[in-house]
């Protein structure tokens, strides 16, 4: 069973693992594990996160409005529609979806692109810390209520 719920703030300390756990696979690592916590705990101190839970946490996206500022499912529970889920839950909630990911993350490209996603800008990687070439992507609803809803 997946339940969906705003993050509490003991939840900083297994969300900032996921963060850590993920990086080495398609970025370097410029943090420490206890600063990926600090930054969870930051966005959740700011409203900002949505965990998906299976007795425990097994995934967040932090989302201010409109923007995605981290989509993360941990290792073992990929693959599982954890973070389509997530992302569903987002799309229902706002009539556009904006984010950035990095070039090399060929599996959330992938993954965003199947969600709806369009490319909408490129980044040389001037703009991010790690140095990265980066995809801005943007979701919008087709949906004629939801856009009328919006208005």
């Amino acid at each position: 069973m997946r339940l969906l719920r705003p993050a509490r703030s003991l939840d900083a300390g297994r969300l900032g693992a996921m963060m850590t756990e993920a990086a080495p696979h398609w970025k370097p690592m410029l943090h420490s594990g206890a600063e990926d916590i600090a930054h969870v705990g930051e966005m959740i101190a700011r409203g900002w996160v949505t965990v998906a839970e299976q007795g425990a946490p097994v995934g967040f996206i932090a989302r201010e409005g409109r923007y995605i500022h981290a989509l993360f499912v941990s290792a073992a529970a990929q693959r599982a529609g954890i973070g389509r889920a997530l992302l569903d839950a987002a799309q229902q909630a706002e009539d556009q979806l904006d984010l950035w990911t990095f070039e090399a993350n060929a599996p959330a490209r992938r993954f965003y692109e199947a969600a709806g996603f369009t490319v909408v800008g490129r980044g040389t990687g001037i703009n991010n810390a790690e140095g990265l070439p980066d995809v801005q992507y943007r979701w919008q609803s087709t949906t004629p209520q939801r856009q009328e809803r919006k208005a």
